[in-house]
This record gives structure tokens, sequence and C-alpha cells, in this order.
């Protein structure tokens, strides 16, 4: 009884309007330096005269919806724990939106200049994090209306991610022309909290502890156990580990990142780009990466800077689930792919990315995303904070390789037109943070059917961003006129030639497999069918999951399973005129493999051609 009373006691020393960050946010909390601001920003342009005030009042009648937009952080005494959200008892709106002009010439250089140096300066951690800059007078950017304004608005990573600042998007911006003649509402009373002292900020902090003195250990061992467990997954069928694929090499965004920031875009049609996809039978995301990887390439080779190892980018992914409640916070784990920097060839390139997405997401799934975000949980926050401080005091990234070379991040936008006070939004770009030793991120975000693809970078690590944006188009554009003309001349893989009597086979076996749920999860993976007629050996890659089902011509680097047979024999087999045991005997049907693997898809071809 005594031990429920005290907790009671320290259950209530604060209300429920205090809230501590999580371990995944604390992250970006304790990266945040000098020369690393750790904010997230993106540059609006509004067309049309907006009116700075109307832009004002909207802003201050919306605070209500984004309540950590009137919150501050307040660390724990010693930083013994992370920080907590408490209300800013001196909250002003005039501290968080200004004013400015664009200088003469007034044109997109000046803006990307202007907008560079907003994006440089640091929020003060000891207000809330977050500012707004109005910009006027936008004469003479191209393609823009005279007299056009932007918005560049910035957020701490500590408070939002990319989903999450797509979801304050849809507050602030109106999606109907007509709302320019709504009134625009006065803002809600604010009666902030008192700051809890520093007693109970520690007494708050110590609920956790009571409640469960073991999650450290309890909870790197299930993530450890989870890991394991997906590491053992991911590397059966393959005769050498998985460490060796993620080697690393290092390149001129691995290194020291200077205060000044730059930048540069460029604008894709999503449609051109859905079109790609479609042809090529990949996703939106391996589109995007490969594009990336031709301009990352482009750019290396005329610096003479280019590895013979391919890069490793981090791939950010959303593990928010569907239908949960959208709160302002970040909700992602990441992926490595190995981004075929080393490949000329634009088409190849994409084929070997999609494969290594494909491998990627297979780890991903069976470590956890969930359980890989709660590992940051377990590390008390003193530690990490001096680990990160460390980390840049002592240069400790030139005595190990970078566990990636760059970030390239995919952030789904509103596919429809959105507007502020009856003025449309023309464009949205999503300026990114950058630190030590990861000096270059790529950011995409898809907006009423175009894709912008902004780099965020420093002016050590790339001081001509500018040109690199030139070479994302150029890249985009290449990969287009490759892949079209692919398709014109007939060769497209997404099925095999009509020529295979073979062919069958494949129509009922996929056929089978999705009649079938419980098997597609037991054979999960990757297959490489290497075929013979006659006339040539052809190889075939059967993609088996949860979300896609599919046969298209290509070969398979590390596959579950290898199978090696001719096209007539598979045909044969199929129409019941030979036996799978015979086949098998004669050696006319190789499995290459783990034992467990070939005998799991040994036992799958036995049950299906009894079926069939």
């Amino acid at each position: 009884m005594p031990t429920k009373a005290i907790q009671d006691f320290l259950d209530n020393t604060l209300d429920d309007s205090v809230q501590q960050i999580s371990g995944s946010d604390a992250a970006f909390l304790y990266a945040d330096s000098p020369t690393s601001p750790m904010h997230i920003a993106t540059l609006t342009i509004v067309e049309g005269s907006l009116e700075y005030q109307d832009f004002k009042d909207i802003v201050a009648s919306k605070l209500h919806l984004i309540p950590k937009f009137r919150k501050r952080l307040l660390n724990v005494p010693m930083n013994l724990d992370y920080p907590y959200w408490v209300d800013d008892p001196n909250f002003d709106i005039d501290l968080h939106v200004n004013r400015l002009k664009l200088p003469e010439p007034a044109d997109w250089s000046t803006l990307r200049e202007l907008t560079s140096s907003i994006f440089s300066s640091s929020l003060d951690l000891r207000r809330p994090l977050w500012s707004m800059s109005f910009i006027e007078g936008l004469d003479n950017v191209s393609q823009v209306p005279k007299g056009s304004v932007a918005i560049v608005s910035k957020v701490h990573h500590v408070m939002i991610d990319g989903s999450s600042g797509v979801g304050i998007m849809g507050i602030l911006f109106d999606k109907n022309l007509d709302d320019k003649n709504k009134k625009i509402p006065k803002p809600k009373p604010f009666e902030p909290n008192p700051l809890p002292d520093e007693l109970n900020l520690l007494l708050k902090s110590s609920v956790g502890f009571l409640k469960n003195p073991l999650k450290i250990p309890k909870l790197l061992g299930e993530t450890a156990f989870s890991f394991i467990k997906g590491n053992i997954k991911t590397q059966v069928g393959l005769k050498k580990p998985l460490k060796s694929s993620l080697f690393t090499p290092n390149t001129i965004f691995n290194k020291s990142v200077s205060p000044k920031r730059t930048w540069g875009t460029a604008i894709l049609s999503f449609d051109r780009i859905n079109t790609l996809r479609k042809i090529m039978n990949v996703s939106i995301n391996d589109i995007i990466l490969s594009i990336c990887a031709g301009a990352i390439r482009k750019y290396l080779q005329e610096k003479e800077k280019l590895p013979v190892q391919p890069l490793v980018a981090n791939v950010p992914i959303s593990i928010r689930v569907k239908g949960e409640k959208q709160e302002m916070d970040n909700q992602i784990s990441n992926m490595l792919v190995r981004i075929a920097t080393h490949i000329d060839n634009p088409i190849e390139r994409l084929e070997y990315i999609q494969e290594q997405t494909s491998l990627g997401k297979s780890r991903h799934k069976a470590v956890g995303a969930k359980a890989l975000s709660k590992m940051a949980d377990a590390v008390p926050f003193g530690l990490a904070n001096l680990a990160a401080g460390l980390y840049s005091k002592y240069n400790i990234k030139e005595f190990h390789r970078p566990p990636f070379n760059v970030t390239i991040t995919n952030v789904p936008g509103p596919q429809i037109p959105l507007y502020l006070r009856g003025h449309k939004i023309l464009s949205i770009f999503g300026l990114t943070p950058v630190l030590d030793g990861f000096g270059l991120i790529i950011a995409a975000f898809s907006y009423n059917g175009l894709v912008s693809l902004t780099t965020t970078s420093d002016a050590k690590t790339m001081p001509d961003a500018d040109v690199f944006a030139r070479y994302i188009r150029e890249s985009a554009n290449e990969l287009e006129e490759l892949i079209l003309a692919k398709q014109k001349l007939g060769t497209d893989d997404k099925i095999p030639s009509v020529n295979l009597k073979s062919r069958v086979f494949f129509t009922a076996f996929k056929k089978y497999l999705k009649s079938n749920p419980k098997l597609i999860k037991q054979h999960a993976g990757l297959y490489d069918f290497k075929l013979s007629n006659s006339i040539e050996k052809i190889n075939y890659q059967l993609e088996i999951s949860e979300k896609k089902l599919s046969f298209r011509k290509k070969s398979t680097a590390k596959p579950l399973v290898k199978i090696s047979i001719d096209d007539e024999i598979l045909y044969h087999l199929y129409k019941k005129n030979l036996l799978l045991d015979e086949v098998m005997i004669q050696d006319r049907l190789k499995l290459k493999g783990t034992k467990k693997n070939t005998d799991k898809l040994f036992k799958l071809f036995i049950n299906f051609f009894d079926k069939n």
C-alpha cells in the first residue's frame, strides 16, 4: 500500500499538459549545434500579393490546433532524463513571425540566398521551436507572378518529421478557393500552465523508472533478439554474410560541415515519374532514388571523386500505422540502400536499386521498425547528449567509415491545390538539416502534380548546389528517354517472352500463390529462374511478398533459391508428362541455395504440381 501511495503521488506531480519527449525525438535535440541546427524548413511560394497582416492573423487563429507551437522544452536538472514539453508563459507570436523584403534584383538567385541565410540560423531553444519569415517582392522570379510572396517556415526536428509537417500544412492552408471570403477568426485565448519546478520535474522522471526499472535491459534485449532473428531471416540462402554488402565508401559528403547552408531544387512532373514506374514495374521511390543516384554519379565524376564502390543512401521510412492519430512527433525508421553509383547505364542502375530496396524492405520488416525506433528510448539522455558532443568535438567521424553517404527522403504531399486567403500555393520545397559526417540530403516532396527534389548541403561540402540541381534534371531526362525507347522497341521486361513454352507454368503458379496467402508469407523473397532453350539462356526473377507477386525478365544477385531448368522440361512438368522426382534425380532441375530454402521450395513445387 505505501508503494501504491507513493506511485499515486508521483503520477499527480505534474498535469497531463507536461509531456516528455521520446528517445527518437531527443536524437534530433542533442545533435543540434551552432554549425548543424536540427530544424526542418519549407520554402512556400504563394501566388499574388497576400497581405502580411492577413497571414499573421491566419497563423494566430490556428495556434490552438498546433499545441506545440506554444510550448517550449524544459530540461530536467543535470540532464538526468529527456526534456519535457511545457507551456511557454511568455509566448509572443511577434517573436516567431517576421516580415522581410527580397533584395534586388528580386530573382530566384537572391531568393535562394535569403532562404539559405534564414535556414542557416538556429532556433532559440528557450522558446517554442518554430519561426516563419514572410518575404515580399518576388518581382523577377521566373514562372512566378510579379508581387508574389514566399514563406520560409522552420520547425525543429525534435517536434516533427516529414509526415507530421504535411499535417501542419493541412491546418494552415485552405483546400478551397472560396475560403478567401471567410472572416479570419480571432485567436482563442491562451492560458498557459505555470512552469513546473525542478523537484516536480525530477519526481515526474522517476515515475517511469519506478514503473519499469528493467525497461532499459528489457528493451535492449527484445530489440537485439528481433534484430538477430531478422538478420538470420535475411541471410538464409546467402553464401556470404550481409556484412560485406553494407560496405560504405568515404566521400566528399562525409566530412565536417560549415555553418552556411546551400540548396538547390529540381521540379519534375509526377505523371512522368509515374509512367516510368509503370513501364519498369518498380516503385516511385525506386525511380526517385535512381534519378538522384545518376546526379550524384555525374557530380562526383566531374570532381574525380567517384568511389569504385556504390554509395549507400539512408532512406527514412514512416512507421505511422494507417489510421493512427496524426501526432506532432517523429515516427520514422531508416533503411540503408546501395544506390548503384558504380553502374553507368541508367536502366541497369534502376534495376539494381529496385533489387536493393526489396532486400532492404525484407531486412526492415524482419527486424521490426517499431523495435528499431524504441531502441532510442533505452539510451539515457545524458549519455546520448554527451556522446553527441564528443563525436563532434573530437572529430570521431574521421576514424571510421560512415554508416551511409547521403540521405534521400521522399514525403508525399497533397495532390490538390492549396490556398492562403484565396492565393494559390504555387510550389513547396523542403529543406533538411545536415551535420558533421552527413553533409548531403535530398528531399523529394510531391504537391499538386509536381515533385520537387531539393538538395540541402553546406558551403564547404557543396558550394555549387545549383549545378547539382541541374544534374538531377538531366538524370531524370536521360532515364526517361531510355525507358521510353526500351518500351518502343518492345523490350518491356514485366512479362516473359511469348516464345517461352513454360509461360503457362508461371501464370498458373502465380494464381496458385495468390489463392494461398499463407504460402506467400511462408515463401516471401526473391527467386531466380535460369531458363534455357535451343537458342538462349534467360534469367527471370520471381518476387513473392504480401504486397507484390511478380515475374519478370531480370537476374537476381542474391536470390533465396536459384532454379536452373530447361524451358521444355518445365513445360512438361506442368503438363504432368514428367514427374518432379524423376527430373530431380536426372539432374535436369537444379536448386541452388541453403538446404532449408531448397527443401521448402521443392515441397512447394510438389504441392503445386499435385493440385494443378
